[in-house]
């Protein structure tokens, strides 16, 4: 069996961390949660979220519109949170209905309150790239000078693990569905980071002996949730993978918070 990459443990070291941090401030730091419709996917994110906002003492302020609101009703909304000095983030919680321009929508957030660190002017790495780079720090899965090869180049996930990894010295390699001949390129890393939401997509085809294979896919059917890297197809194979769920997803919220806190700091 590889070495698991269990993102759980770290994440419930940084909720004693960060608890501690918060108990000596005078006030609680607040988070605002943008959602639009009513996603069942969505909600179990915002539980999540809600949940560790409640361990850590900090706060989620939620703000819900229906699937039929206008563009520029959310847009309103988010300049009034920016004006808000009790709000110190905000985020759009993704998907949103295709009638509406997510990445327009979220660069309106101010970028001293952007804890997704997602528009062009951010002050924060984004908090699933941070995930994945707090992942392999802990397991100490060094990344200087290794061939690392991103599925996925996503504005909002694949593009900025990539770069995050190069600013930590690793050669990257990132392929998406126009690249040809993906799996000759997935099969020269040392560390192959998955991101592209297909369930279990990735299987023996795809790495060599002795991989750290880092799955960041999610997908939900039927209440279950799935990653992009077949486990039982891999697992003989790799020497450390991280699994879905208990993976990157909490560190992905963990680092939501820690961007958050520090956030809180910036306006004090």
């Amino acid at each position: 069996m590889p070495k698991i990459l269990d993102g759980k443990i770290i994440r419930n070291e940084i909720i004693v961390k960060l608890k501690k941090e918060i108990e000596g401030f005078e006030t609680k730091p607040t988070l605002a949660i943008i959602q639009i419709g009513d996603l069942a996917e969505s909600n179990k994110y915002i539980k999540a979220k809600k949940t560790f906002a409640e361990k850590i003492g900090a706060e989620v302020r939620h703000v819900q519109f229906a699937e039929t609101v206008l563009q520029d009703e959310v847009i309103v909304e988010i300049q009034r949170l920016n004006q808000d000095e009790s709000v110190q983030g905000i985020i759009l919680q993704l998907p949103i209905p295709k009638n509406l321009n997510s990445l327009e929508i979220i660069e309106m957030i101010d970028p001293e309150k952007d804890v997704d660190g997602l528009t062009l002017l951010t002050k924060f790495t984004p908090a699933t790239a941070r995930g994945v780079m707090a992942l392999l720090d802990y397991y100490q899965i060094d990344v200087v000078d290794k061939k690392v090869t991103v599925m996925g180049r996503s504005k909002l996930v694949g593009g900025p693990i990539a770069k995050l990894l190069v600013s930590r010295g690793a050669i990257v390699s990132v392929v998406h569905h126009l690249t040809e001949n993906p799996k000759e390129i997935t099969k020269t890393a040392d560390i192959l980071i998955v991101a592209i939401g297909k369930p279990h997509l990735i299987d023996e085809t795809y790495i060599k002996e002795g991989q750290v294979v880092v799955d960041v896919g999610i997908t939900m059917e039927d209440d279950q949730m799935f990653g992009d890297v077949n486990f039982e197809k891999v697992k003989d194979i790799v020497s450390a993978i991280s699994p879905v769920p208990g993976g990157v997803g909490p560190l992905t919220v963990a680092s939501l918070f820690l961007n958050l806190v520090a956030a809180h700091k910036n306006m004090v």
